[in-house]
């Protein structure tokens, strides 16, 4: 259920889609992640339309526990990443049933 689409999967059906050849879609690939990372590293926020955007978000230091043993640890400061998926890609995701006049109660 769970399958995974690699960098080469995207290429192959990028090429399928426009006639390109496999190559030339996945340069195309490569430098758009490339260009995602350098923004990224430079603290910019990416927004693909109709996708998401990703963010750099600092974590304050905060103290972990190992779950096996109990015993605390320190977890330094750092940066990462957070995507935030569009509202068209939650909708596509989570379809929203239409609700039926019938099953509409009202409170009194």
């Amino acid at each position: 259920m769970n399958k995974t689409i690699t960098r080469a999967m995207l290429s192959e059906a990028a090429a399928r889609l426009t006639g390109l050849n496999k190559a030339d879609t996945a340069a195309v690939g490569e430098a758009m992640f490339a260009l995602v990372g350098q923004a990224l590293m430079a603290g910019e926020t990416v927004k693909l339309t109709g996708f998401g955007s990703l963010q750099v978000r600092s974590r304050a230091e905060r103290l972990g526990r190992n779950p096996r043993t109990g015993t605390e640890h320190r977890i330094s400061p750092r940066q990462t990443v957070v995507f935030t998926p569009s509202a068209q890609l939650r909708e596509a995701m989570n379809p929203v049933a239409p609700v039926s006049a019938g099953k509409i109660r009202q409170r009194a």
